[in-house]
């Protein structure tokens, strides 16, 4: 077994050395309830009521796992990002002709546009963040996810989506200046109900990454010029809304090849993006996707800045089997190479559900996952 003799800093925020992404696979009953809702069986309040009794569960589960970065499991959204958006002003529900294209699947096809002027005002967000903070036994593990900018404006550019977003915003710097004072608006109505870890899930570069150009269909020409532009694009809007935020909210993003039933979207390194994912973009620390080969080798860390931490998704939350221990601290120590073993924690590779239907794994398993997690953090840090 490895040994260490060094003395580790006790990190008593986020990230942690034991912590995990954020989605749970939902109970079967939560399951259930969504799909008569969307049958129009039972009412909005109905469904609410089957969410609280849920979140309720599944905190006191988190909180027994030993996490000290708890959320409300995704337990009120479809999709991981399309939820957030949809409840932004100015933004519509709509279904496009055809999912995103993963490995072996074809995503739902839930999507978003323009309406008009986006502004953040009354999201449902920050009461669904209120009933999680008032439900914990400490409030301030509270922890709130929410797609990046980078992947909104994304999905604002996606297809015939472009064109529509072009009516409205003819100026992209109208329409960066735009989103980010409508999420601005939103972390600081979550600041003010008490939230003090914010979470950036984001694919844009998982996908700048594998498909270079960030097409769906990944058999597309390389446009370097494209790629260039995406890249600036995305850690503009990104570090806007970064920008003059409460010093005491720590903003964390996840940084994901796509994870949707178990299966994936992006296959590539971190070297083509680590300029400017990791020397440009303001955040405090970044989840990263370390499960398979799919996600390179740990070199590119060595961009990341000193005053950055590194959370290595060396656990997959893909599958129920368990990773060998042992094999797990061996790559810890070789990522700290290039990032000392101070700035580094573990967690698993994604959520287990990014939307409703879950991963291929029991919950049983998933808690299984987590407890790995903790086990060898300890091991590794000793906290």
């Amino acid at each position: 077994m490895t040994e260490t003799t060094q003395t580790f800093t006790k990190r008593t925020t986020s990230p942690f050395r034991f912590d995990v992404v954020g989605s749970f696979l939902r109970p079967a009953e939560l399951k259930a309830a969504r799909a008569q809702f969307q049958n129009h069986e039972i009412s909005a309040d109905q469904l609410k009521a089957v969410e609280d009794k849920a979140i309720i569960e599944l905190i006191k589960k988190e909180e027994a796992a030993g996490l000290k970065s708890i959320t409300d499991g995704e337990f009120r959204r479809q999709l991981w990002h399309t939820d957030f958006f949809w409840g932004l002003q100015g933004v519509e529900e709509y279904y496009a002709d055809q999912g995103y294209v993963f490995h072996d699947l074809v995503t739902r096809t839930e999507s978003v546009r323009l309406t008009g002027k986006i502004s953040g005002e009354n999201h449902p967000f920050v009461e669904h963040f209120k009933f999680l903070h008032d439900h914990l036994s400490d409030p301030s593990t509270a922890k709130q996810t929410i797609p990046s900018p980078a992947q909104f404006i994304a999905e604002l550019y996606r297809g015939d989506n472009r064109d529509i977003t072009k009516k409205y915003y003819p100026s992209e710097d109208e329409l960066i200046q735009d989103i980010t004072k409508a999420y601005k608006t939103v972390a600081l109505d979550l600041y003010n109900a008490g939230l003090r870890v914010l979470q950036l899930d984001d694919c844009t570069w998982g996908m700048l990454a594998g498909f270079n150009n960030g097409a769906i269909d990944n058999s597309a020409p390389v446009d370097q010029k494209a790629i260039a532009e995406s890249k600036e694009l995305y850690v503009t809007v990104n570090n806007e809304f970064l920008k003059d935020l409460p010093e005491d909210l720590i903003v964390n993003t996840h940084d994901c090849r796509g994870n949707y039933q178990s299966t994936w979207a992006s296959a590539g390194g971190y070297d083509s993006v680590a300029d400017p994912l990791f020397t440009r973009e303001n955040v405090h620390a970044y989840f990263l996707e370390y499960d398979t080969d799919r996600a390179g080798g740990f070199e590119p860390l060595a961009k990341v800045r000193d005053n950055q931490l590194v959370v290595l998704g060396l656990i997959t939350s893909k599958n129920g089997e368990l990773e060998d221990k042992q094999a797990i601290i061996d790559r810890i120590h070789e990522a700290a190479k290039y990032v000392p073993l101070d700035r580094l924690c573990l967690s698993t590779q994604c959520g287990f559900a990014s939307t409703d239907e879950g991963n291929n794994i029991t919950e049983e398993q998933q808690w299984a996952k987590i407890e790995l997690v903790k086990e060898i953090a300890q091991e590794v840090w000793g906290n």
